[in-house]
């Protein structure tokens, strides 16, 4: 949308699009259009756009959030039931919670780290004490309210994959997002953010932005059907982990000695921004240090030379990923987060070259069990000597090819953004074939070797390196062409997976009646099943079936389709399609994916 509008949260929009007339919801789609061309100003936390020459609509927005119906006001004569506030409010962008404080415990008394003779102070924090007691312990089973949350969710979200990103308009998303209010309270935070998710996606589809991603609205969608379908019967362990969490525990973890690792940038399509530090301590274990908030790609590009978040340490992101920390009363969050309560210390430490211990022990891992830790449950970071060896081309653009003992290797950018560097420095990086580099990158799971370069040796100084997301490689930077490596050859073409996996992404894109249309699809299912994917092949006509299934009554006139059946015979094909990836992912590194790495 073209108007600078605040977020607005998600119950706000599903309220005002509840309480307008079916009249007026056929004519909600279009009063979004129109409102995106007329003009606006912003005075302070109030934003008042021109409806036409006598009616100004305002949305209040204390603290950056519109959190109520009464702070979107119009003073045309249908207001408050008017089109143009549910309008302004679908148009705007959709405001998540403000991350609750950490609820850490009081940590122990540690002793303050003593500075190395190379260290020098950066903060002390005040010791004052937690008094906020532990959330009441979660019921076994789901609750009356949740079961009926995740039903409300699933029908919702059903309802989306059959219309489509062009159908799913404004009336849609804001089912959506009064599902997602509703099992937010009801105490399902996961299922909430994803529902989030999609409905951010579906408006970036419909208005053409760029940094749309037809998977990633399959992801997301998958994920809302796949927890709603599976909650109800959900129990113990299986049941928190699809509930979520809203928060994230702290506990103690003593004193640390932290070396950084690197930074990246992050910059989601829900509207946050910031960067995220990798650090790890002398056993390898890895932990984070995090400023991520609402904001969008200049607090990306800025928050790298921000003052990290632990105390009052004066250490920037950038600094931090090339130095250490030494830190007392640390807490940490099952994820690796490191807390910044108040009773944490922090001191500047030396830091430590990737080929220095302790952090060239993460790069002796072998590939396969790093591909293996990735893939049940790890962070997904990947330490690989590779030596490049040309490009390939890909749907989303050039990818690096790489050999890694032996293995033909992509290497593709963390994100597309034009103000990150990532596609820059890839560029550059494919200019110098022969190269032999130290990465870290994040494993994309499919059945090639892939993975995405968050952070590289300098070219020409194998002591130094690079955080693609944030640092700017020069020609300059570069070494002399070296010939490719001999024997290494171009990467494989794809298993035929692609045939259904391609019926699913268009499920999602065109809905239902994209799959409904005359068609055959015995033969791509006869290709599936030769190539062993019988069960691909199933899927397939099932999928094809579910969409084209019109039954009649008995004057003769076309029912309505079974939307339910086809949710879940997509949800089922999504599934599929995603466990497969994952096995050939698996294969194709050499890892087993059903086991976790030996020590």
């Amino acid at each position: 949308m073209s108007l600078d509008l605040p977020p607005v949260a998600p119950a706000v929009t599903a309220e005002l699009v509840q309480g307008l007339t079916p009249r007026l919801r056929k004519r909600l789609d279009a009063g979004v259009t129109k409102l995106a061309g007329r003009p606006s100003v912003r005075e302070g936390d109030t934003v008042r756009i021109a409806v036409d020459d006598d009616t100004h609509l305002e949305l209040h927005a204390p603290g950056g959030t519109v959190t109520s119906t009464d702070a979107i006001r119009c003073g045309c004569l249908l207001a408050p039931d008017c089109l143009h506030r549910a309008a302004a409010a679908s148009a705007a962008p959709i405001a998540e919670p403000e991350p609750e404080p950490e609820s850490e415990p009081q940590p122990q008394p540690q002793p303050q780290p003593q500075p190395t003779p190379d260290a020098v102070p950066v903060s002390v924090g005040e010791d004052t004490p937690d008094t906020r007691s532990a959330s009441p312990t979660e019921p076994d089973t789901p609750t009356p309210d949740q079961r009926a949350a995740a039903q409300a969710m699933y029908d919702a979200a059903a309802a989306v994959l059959e219309a489509g990103t062009d159908g799913a308009g404004a009336v849609l998303q804001a089912e959506l997002l009064r599902a997602a209010h509703t099992a937010r309270i009801s105490g399902l935070p996961r299922i909430a953010a994803s529902a989030v998710s999609v409905v951010t996606q579906l408006r970036a589809a419909r208005g053409a932005d760029p940094a749309y991603r037809l998977a990633e609205l399959t992801a997301a969608l998958r994920d809302v059907l796949g927890t709603a379908h599976r909650l109800p019967g959900s129990t113990g362990p299986e049941l928190a982990t699809l509930r979520g969490t809203a928060r994230q525990p702290y506990a103690p973890d003593g004193s640390l000695r932290l070396y950084g690792l690197f930074s990246e940038p992050v910059l989601t399509a829900t509207g946050y921004a910031g960067a995220v530090t990798w650090t790890a301590d002398a056993e390898g274990r890895l932990y984070t240090v995090s400023d991520v908030l609402p904001g969008g790609p200049g607090r990306a590009v800025g928050a790298a030379d921000r003052a990290v978040r632990i105390g009052d340490t004066a250490l920037t992101h950038r600094e931090l990923s090339r130095a250490g920390l030494a830190v007392a009363g640390a807490t940490v969050s099952p994820t690796g987060r490191l807390g910044a309560g108040a009773g944490v210390r922090a001191v500047r430490a030396s830091g430590a070259a990737w080929r220095e211990d302790p952090l060239a022990g993460l790069w002796a891992l072998p590939v396969a069990d790093q591909v293996s830790r990735a893939l049940t449950g790890g962070d997904g970071l990947l330490f690989l000597d590779v030596t490049l060896t040309g490009t390939v081309r890909e749907a989303a653009g050039d990818c690096l090819l790489a050999d890694c003992d032996g293995l033909t290797l992509r290497l593709a950018a963390a994100h597309d953004h034009p103000a990150l560097p990532h596609r820059d420095n890839l560029r550059l990086l494919s200019a110098a074939p022969g190269t032999r580099l130290r990465v870290v990158a994040r494993l994309d799971p499919s059945p090639l070797p892939r993975a995405l370069l968050l952070a590289a040796d300098h070219p020409r100084d194998p002591e130094a390196h690079l955080d693609l997301g944030l640092d700017r490689l020069q020609h300059a930077d570069l070494p002399a062409p070296a010939m490719a490596p001999a024997g290494s050859s171009p990467a494989p073409d794809e298993a035929p997976l692609h045939l259904l996996r391609r019926r699913v992404h268009q499920a999602a894109s065109a809905g239902r009646r994209v799959l409904a249309f005359p068609g055959d699809s015995a033969n791509d299912s006869r290709r599936l099943s030769r190539y062993g994917f019988a069960c691909a092949g199933d899927l397939l006509d099932e999928l094809h079936s579910a969409a084209a299934d019109r039954s009649r009554d008995v004057f003769g006139r076309l029912v309505p389709a079974d939307i339910n059946r086809f949710a879940r015979t997509w949800l089922a094909a999504a599934h599929y399609t995603e466990e497969v990836d994952r096995s050939l992912c698996a294969a194709a590194w050499g890892a087993d994916p059903a086991l976790p790495p030996s020590p």
